[in-house]
């Protein structure tokens, strides 16, 4: 990995992502009495455990909004949600301002070109290897695995690498309890 990604990616401590896309496969099933239904990988809801025992904080910020989501968000512990959101920037700039982080201390991962305004901001960007053709000359990193595919996790992994503490947020992962 180049040394200036690593540099940006030493310096993340909050990781925000979108979830049509990114977190899901972008499809969006709706059964016949109205009920939505999304599919979330596993891996990347274990990446978020290993982000919070890195010390790592994360939120979503959707620009639909779903019952699944919050629910999702609230099994893998992610406090910060913001839903049915089309100008991502301002929760973007509550959240930053709330947490007191400096952009380049923030990582989006996006897949749409609604997240453009928030990428233009970030310290360090990725997208899913399915992401929008217009993202791809955007951001930092374009991950191996496709959106609901493992993106998350690509991305979580990489930080915490960069970090140099993979070691020991495994250690913590295998061995603790949060």
């Amino acid at each position: 990995m180049q040394k200036k990604l690593i540099n940006k990616l030493k310096q993340i401590k909050l990781i925000i992502f979108d979830v049509d896309g990114v977190l899901t496969d972008g499809k969006i099933i709706i059964g016949s009495d109205g009920t939505e239904y999304k599919n979330f990988n596993v891996r990347d809801g274990t990446a978020v455990t290993l982000g919070h025992y890195a010390g790592l904080k994360f939120s979503i910020i959707s620009g639909r909004y779903s019952k699944v989501i919050a629910i999702r968000a609230k099994e893998i512990k992610i406090k910060y949600v913001y839903q049915n959101v089309h100008k991502k920037i301002k929760p973007y700039e509550i959240l930053k301002k709330k947490l007191k982080l400096k952009d380049k201390e923030i990582c989006y991962i996006g897949d749409e070109i609604i997240d453009l305004p928030v990428i233009k901001k970030c310290g360090f960007t990725a997208a899913p290897f399915d992401c929008a053709e217009e993202l791809k000359k955007e951001v930092d990193y374009i991950c191996k695995n496709k959106g609901g595919d493992g993106c998350v996790r690509e991305v979580v992994n990489l930080i915490i690498k960069a970090k140099g503490i993979w070691n020991k947020t495994l250690f913590k992962y295998l061995h603790y309890e949060k």
